[in-house]
């Protein structure tokens, strides 16, 4: 166990690249394809593994477990010693439920892409590649190396997009590119500037970022930054994580790359990478810069707010069954953005199990899109209808997707929005964070949650729209040859049926019982500041 405990994290998060190193020298098409499968399903064990070792009741604020604090399971060595740059990864209730979320996605992509047929081996690796990136994103705890890994995500994803894509994939890969690497270098310019300020707190300086959290490094900071720098800084991390969620008007980039990107690539975009953003948001711009997201919370929540109404809008005007579902990621996103920006429990709740439950309706939704594109050979919405009858079992597991999607209570969909929700209205009571620090008005709050509320509603209507297009009226002549559902596409659509259902009616066993400590500690670090401190930053 005290093994586990200090590589667990290590293992998983470059057991991927092991095995991408062993898919290179894998010979045929099937060996290729099984050691790819086995390298998911085994860091996927692993990564369960974690439910044994975690301790559910360590701490109440954000720090080391070894301080009383949520993060545990730290392994730490130098790396580049003359910059005080460290190998850090820890995992707390923030991490944990992404990384068996990336894990479960990746192993169920890898089986979707079993049908894969150019370029097989290169295929497999990038995919194990991109894995490797995606759990170190969520499990370092140095600025640096958090900020190698997720460009390491980038590299295989473009290449995903580019060579196995659609006809215009070049074009959708290029920008998907372009847009990320703005977002990076307003990270790197961050992470260059509080490092550099860093040094007159810590000898040396740090990129620790558990430590950079702490509120006796908190307070040298704001001496050290200035209101100005502080402000200057938390917009530029929160640019390179909103074109990650992304949120409008930083979303253009994904329509084009999810309509271009493979099934299995799509599924891996939608729930995982956009999970990023949101992560960096609670993972860095927040507990770095606390008191510029009290004063900037208005911006933020007006860029939910809309990304929320236009995202559920343009759903609404798609004719292409692919981009209806990206852009009605774009809609729930949306929800993520505004529960950070009000700052309330409920609201915080509500925008991290968001993102799980969007993680995995997205995946379902956009596999049911290639089930149906492998049979079709279109997306047209238009030309579809009657397939209730034709595919029974597939209009079945679709319309468990489509409802969770969509928000009905008891299924995944509805507990993070309700949440969020709830946690905006709260914003507006007199003990909230931002009505007592002065940052907001009642109004303003409760005109955005009103605002808010009709997402919902839009989003009920585009999707049982969807559903009537899609499966109702009289079955046509050209799709009575279709084909249930195979083997392989049930084993890809039951488990995360099963999640959909699970994580809308057991929310609590499935999720919060991860998460509340850290959004404990999370508040820790967003109220500590005193009254005059909080007058002299406006």
């Amino acid at each position: 166990m005290d093994f586990l405990n200090h590589w667990l994290l290590t293992i998983l998060i470059f057991l991927p690249t092991v095995g991408a190193i062993l898919v290179l020298i894998a010979k045929g098409r099937d060996a290729i394809r099984w050691t790819a499968l086995a390298t998911t399903l085994v860091t996927f064990a692993l990564s369960l593994l974690l439910l044994t070792t975690f301790n559910w009741h360590q701490g109440d604020h954000y720090g080391y477990a070894d301080a009383g604090g949520t993060v545990q399971m730290v392994q730490r060595a130098d790396w580049i010693p003359a910059f005080n740059i460290q190998y850090l990864v820890g995992i707390d209730g923030l991490s944990f439920p992404l990384v068996i979320l990336s894990t479960f996605v990746c192993a169920l992509a890898c089986i979707a892409s079993w049908n894969i047929e150019k370029m097989t081996k290169g295929y497999m690796c990038l995919f194990l590649f991109l894995e490797t990136g995606i759990l170190g994103v969520f499990l370092s705890l140095d600025f640096f190396l958090f900020y190698v890994f997720f460009e390491v995500s980038l590299l295989p994803m473009y290449f995903l997009i580019g060579i196995w894509g659609g006809p215009r994939k070049e074009y959708a890969a290029i920008k998907f590119f372009l847009y990320t690497l703005l977002g990076s270098i307003g990270l790197l310019i961050v992470l260059i500037g509080t490092f550099l300020y860093s040094r007159s707190i810590v000898p040396g300086g740090t990129f620790d970022l558990v430590r950079m959290a702490s509120p006796e490094f908190q307070h040298g900071l704001v001496g050290a930054v200035g209101h100005g720098v502080a402000i200057t800084f938390f917009c530029l991390l929160m640019l390179g994580f909103l074109i990650k969620v992304p949120a409008v008007p930083f979303h253009t980039w994904l329509p084009d790359a999810h309509v271009e990107a493979p099934t299995p690539i799509s599924m891996i975009l939608a729930a995982i990478l956009l999970k990023m953003g949101g992560y960096g948001i609670f993972r860095i711009a927040y507990p770095l810069y606390p008191q510029a997201a009290k004063a900037m919370w208005l911006l933020i929540a007006i860029i939910g707010v809309v990304s929320i109404i236009y995202g559920a809008l343009c759903a609404m005007s798609q004719t292409d069954f692919k981009k209806l579902v990206a852009y009605s990621s774009v809609s729930h996103m949306g929800f993520v953005t505004l529960g950070a920006a009000v700052m309330t429990t409920a609201a915080v709740n509500g925008a991290l199990f968001m993102m799980i439950a969007h993680g995995i309706t997205s995946a379902m939704m956009f596999f049911i899109v290639g089930v149906v594109y492998d049979r079709a050979h279109h997306r047209e919405l238009s030309r579809f209808g009657g397939l209730a009858t034709t595919m029974p079992v597939y209009t079945g597991f679709s319309t468990v997707g489509m409802f969770a999607n969509l928000g009905l209570p008891g299924l995944c969909g509805f507990v993070g929005e309700v949440l969020v929700l709830l946690g905006t209205f709260q914003a507006a009571r007199s003990d909230s964070i931002l009505i007592k620090g002065g940052f907001a008005s009642s109004t303003q709050i409760y005109w955005l949650a009103v605002i808010s509320c009709f997402g919902v509603i839009l989003t009920a209507g585009y999707m049982l729209w969807t559903i009537q297009r899609i499966f109702f009226g009289p079955e046509k002549p050209e799709y009575k040859g279709f084909p249930e559902v195979n083997q392989r596409e049930i084993v890809v659509l039951t488990p995360l049926t099963v999640m959909c259902i699970l994580l809308g009616i057991l929310p609590t066993v499935f999720f919060f019982t991860f998460t509340q400590k850290t959004v404990d500690g999370m508040f820790n670090l967003l109220t500590p500041a005193s009254t005059a401190q909080v007058v002299s930053t406006q």
